[in-house]
């Protein structure tokens, strides 16, 4: 036989052993993906690897991490006003999480100092042990007040200008508004966010917030009613004064289901079982009409009071 015909493949030889062939390659290039990519994220190199314990990232190395949820996240510096989803998902928040950074935010709430951040829902112990070295709060963050000195050493005994204020530069007082002192208040129903923002505690994040949930309400019957705006400190809640006759009123007998629907107040339910009630019975004359269904407690029948008319 000659030799030649030792190396003589048929056409279904030549096409089987391509996609042999082929086949191995594929199959060599995805492991080298998979395993290398698995290291990266996982594990880092062995010059980034960090020893982890109890939570915590040990030892040196460019990258450190942290175990959560039975994988490893990585820590480094962020800023939770700022951090965008990448970020906060690299760092082993769940999307859940990261969603409610963003909601916190868009209501004007900020993040003044790291253990603010200990207040998100869900976030345990363990975790935050680990992310609070790696939190940085930018200072144009923190309470513009911080900025000055009490606003009482700018004055004598006598409640004069001192001669050290006088020689002072003029502040903005837009930018840097003076604060109240105590027993000073400012009308809650009236105050734009420039006034607000003379309330000690209250900055631009808070005073947006404050001034929309207003609009939603249609004005405050209680101070204490700021107390629904996430994270607003409660003793902010002395230098304001509430004139409940400020508060815009709904014709509980005249409003559609979707307009009923857009006071914070009342939700699908409710809108629906008045309409419905109107529909049966006529006019409601009073809410205790509604006490006996389900969706009002008398804690929503008590505060809705102050915003219908009949």
């Amino acid at each position: 036989m000659p030799l030649g015909d030792f190396f003589y493949f048929t056409k279904s030889d030549r096409i089987a052993t391509i996609f042999i062939v082929s086949l191995v390659i594929i199959l060599a290039v995805t492991s080298y993906f998979v395993v290398c990519s698995g290291d990266d994220f996982f594990v880092g190199t062995p010059a980034d690897s960090t020893a982890v314990a109890g939570g915590k990232a040990l030892g040196g190395g460019e990258k450190e991490y942290y175990n959560v949820e039975g994988r490893k996240a990585e820590l480094f510096p962020f800023d939770p006003n700022t951090a965008d989803s990448t970020q906060l998902l690299r760092l082993g928040l769940s999307e859940w999480m990261v969603r409610n950074i963003y909601r916190y935010r868009a209501s004007g709430g900020v993040y003044r100092e790291p253990k603010d951040f200990a207040r998100l829902y869900g976030l345990t112990v363990k975790q935050y042990r680990a992310l609070e070295p790696y939190i940085r709060i930018s200072a144009d963050y923190r309470p513009a007040s911080e900025l000055y000195a009490d606003d009482r050493s700018a004055y004598d005994r006598h409640g004069s200008p001192s001669a050290e204020y006088n020689d002072a530069p003029p502040r903005d007082t837009l930018k840097f508004p003076r604060k109240l002192r105590p027993g000073e208040t400012v009308p809650l129903n009236t105050s734009d966010t420039t006034l607000l923002k003379r309330v000690p505690g209250i900055g631009s994040g808070y005073a947006i917030a404050i001034v929309r949930k207003r609009e939603r309400l249609g004005g405050f019957y209680s101070a204490r009613q700021l107390l629904e705006i996430d994270g607003l400190p409660e003793q902010a809640l002395q230098y304001v004064s509430v004139d409940e006759r400020a508060v815009t009123k709904l014709n509980i007998n005249k409003l559609s289901f979707s307009k009923l629907r857009q006071h914070p107040y009342i939700n699908y339910y409710q809108a629906r079982d008045i309409v419905d009630y109107r529909r049966l019975r006529g006019d409601i004359k009073s809410l205790r009409d509604l006490r006996l269904l389900k969706s009002f407690t008398p804690a929503d029948i008590e505060r809705l009071s102050h915003y219908v008319t009949y």
